[in-house]
């Protein structure tokens, strides 16, 4: 059994910019990530694009859904920034794909050292082996079907609907 992971920037991937002061994207993380966390799930990874999720669009969103469909494997994670997820995950589930896809996000960069992004990623590692087909999201320990979850933007966490 393999686990596809598609990898679509957002803060998970972001770095600080010493110079600028910004965060941008180099490169994803995400081999290191599941090797700091000693996974043994046998998965592949492939980046579709380094984007900030305010600044994703449906032709975006199109090539997510695209290479899920595309995918040989029924297991999917979509690393995406965590303003938008919510969108993107209604965008791959109207589709209603024979998969079980989990959209996981970060709200503090890997490389800033106290990221929840291990944990996130280890949770949707988790929840894309255990559920059964449809869309969902993993955000700190927790898994919401794609329309009865929404991003509180005053405390910045995941709650039901």
């Amino acid at each position: 059994m393999k686990v596809q992971i598609f990898v679509t920037g957002g803060t998970f991937d972001k770095e600080y910019n010493e110079i600028s002061g910004e965060l941008k994207f180099n490169n994803t993380h995400l081999e290191e990530i599941l090797e700091l966390g000693r996974s043994q799930v046998n998965t592949s990874i492939k980046t579709l694009m380094m984007k900030d999720s305010l600044e994703m669009t449906d032709k975006d969103r199109s090539l997510i859904l695209s290479e899920c469909k595309k995918s040989d494997v029924d297991q999917v994670i979509i690393t995406h920034g965590t303003d938008t997820m919510v969108e993107t995950a209604k965008f791959i589930a109207k589709e209603k794909l024979n998969k079980t896809v989990v959209l996981t996000g970060a709200m503090i960069p890997i490389n800033f050292g106290s990221s929840d992004g291990l944990f996130n990623l280890g949770s949707a590692l988790g929840f894309v082996q255990s559920l059964q087909y449809g869309v969902y999201i993993a955000m700190h320990g927790r898994c919401f079907s794609y329309n009865k979850v929404k991003k509180n933007l005053q405390s910045g966490i995941f709650e039901l609907i």
